[in-house]
């Protein structure tokens, strides 16, 4: 038996209260509220308020981080003069890494040494606010349209889709959305949280463990899965070609975007529910090639491979449904997944100690005399 766990496979590095992933189970669950319920009973904001707070809000309290949050929403004119003069074709995560590190810049309350509690959950919301107005600009900025003012009355999945049209999105659109960011809030120890953890255990600023978690997630292993998924589809072109498409992706031994989890052995728990948007959405757009195409790779890779889809896999159809740019999908994981990076570095602060395992050493065994330059 190895005495090491390549890419740290079943070692537990640390304890969490926030999200308890079941992997065996295939169950999700935040604080001991489970997924489904939050995603009935719940808006993104509060789900937001219990990652940060412990607890479900009341009204009051619910109406209070509200406010805080749309308040915080407005964007240092420097960084909106970065998004204006970005390059046209950069990959919006570059932009969303970049942005957030400049945010840094101008928040005084972003300190290294040790960390004064009540000013980080101020900076944890004011990230939670600016990160989708940075994403949206951009989007805005690159096609050469105006930067429509922020508002204060809007929730902030209905504001982000407000930024990045120019115009209020409607009730279903927003409620879709909406969900989606619940679904994506937080998840554990997943690579990007655990890069945002292990930077802020050294006592740097919150928002270089934001830009580490933003660069951790933008790999198509980790956060740039569903923009693979649309792509795949877009490569296969029909539904009548994909069985043809998984035999010859089986035969060679490739990957299918969206198909398998790290750590779920069953179906993703959050699946089903971006499945049923999914599948809703684009009836009502008269496009359902989209989704009968995921349904049947779906049905085919739990027949021949015994492995079921995950959360990428629909939520990219969602997306797309909604006419958000695929380049984009990857962001809107960033804005919802903010919520649980910030809540994470809140936890890892409260109880720190620096992160720093061992490796196992495979070099050569006995030490050799360095020869001469001309004798090598």
């Amino acid at each position: 038996m190895s005495d090491y766990a390549k890419g740290l496979e079943g070692v537990i590095a640390n304890e969490s209260a926030l999200s308890n992933v079941e992997g065996a189970a295939g169950k999700l669950s935040y604080l001991g509220y489970e997924i489904n319920d939050l995603v009935e009973h719940c808006c993104y904001e509060e789900v937001l308020y219990l990652l940060h707070e412990g607890k479900l809000p009341n009204r009051r309290e619910l109406s209070v981080m509200e406010s805080a949050l749309r308040n915080d929403r407005r964007i240092p004119q420097g960084v909106i003069d970065f998004l204006q003069s970005a390059p046209k074709d950069a990959n919006p995560m570059d932009i969303v890494r970049t942005g957030v590190s400049m945010l840094g810049l101008y928040d005084k309350r972003a300190k290294i040494g040790e960390p004064d509690q009540d000013a980080n959950r101020q900076v944890a919301l004011s990230i939670c606010a600016q990160i989708p107005v940075i994403v949206a600009y951009y989007h805005r900025s690159r096609q050469g349209l105006a930067l429509p003012p922020v508002r204060n009355d809007l929730s902030e999945a209905a504001h982000f889709l407000y930024l990045i049209t120019g115009e209020e999105p409607g009730e279903a659109a927003t409620k879709t959305l909406d969900v989606a960011y619940i679904l994506h809030a937080d998840h554990g120890m997943n690579a990007s949280t655990f890069s945002a953890r292990v930077t802020v255990a050294t006592l740097s600023d919150f928002y270089s463990a934001i830009t580490s978690a933003i660069g951790t997630l933008k790999g198509p292993l980790h956060g740039g899965a569903n923009e693979g998924v649309i792509k795949m589809l877009h490569k296969i072109g029909s539904l009548d070609k994909v069985d043809a498409f998984v035999d010859d992706c089986l035969a060679r031994k490739k990957k299918i975007m969206g198909i398998g989890h790290r750590v779920y052995k069953t179906l993703d728990p959050r699946a089903p529910q971006l499945q049923k948007m999914a599948i809703k959405l684009t009836e009502e757009l008269g496009e359902p090639k989209w989704i009968q195409m995921s349904e049947r790779i779906a049905e085919l890779m739990r027949e021949k491979k015994g492995l079921n889809a995950n959360v990428d896999f629909y939520s990219a159809t969602v997306y797309y449904s909604l006419g958000i740019p695929t380049d984009l999908f990857t962001p809107i994981f960033a804005i919802a997944r903010t919520s649980g990076w910030t809540a994470q570095v809140l936890e890892q602060l409260e109880d720190n100690r620096l992160y720093r395992p061992l490796t196992k050493y495979i070099g050569p065994s006995t030490l050799m005399p360095v020869p001469p330059i001309d004798e090598r």
